[in-house]
């Protein structure tokens, strides 16, 4: 998949960049080598071969560390809210803006 100078040129204008033709060239010669790359990944056959984690789960034994998901801070709402103009069930009051 190559792309195009107008490709470039759409993109440009979509992320409200302003780029000089010296840069549009350059930046449709990177993007395009970045699409080799994705092309020449697609080609490989990855059947049977498990997704990994982290890269390095393909070289040795690594060990997760997750910890036990348990509530380890204290419940502090009402003084957080303590200084808030305005609070009702727990929750933040503040003014419409939009009507």
């Amino acid at each position: 998949m190559a792309l195009t100078p107008q490709d470039v040129s759409r993109i440009a204008n979509l992320a409200r960049l302003e780029l000089s033709e010296a840069e549009q060239a350059s930046l449709l010669g990177e993007l395009n080598g970045f699409f080799d790359i994705v092309e020449r990944m697609r080609a490989v056959d990855t059947t049977g071969v498990a997704p990994l984690y982290t890269p390095l789960s393909a070289v040795q034994d690594v060990v997760l560390r997750l910890r036990e998901d348990a509530v380890t801070e204290p419940d502090n709402r009402a003084a957080n809210q303590k200084s808030a103009p305005a609070v009702e069930g727990g929750l933040f009051l503040v003014p419409r803006v939009i009507e």
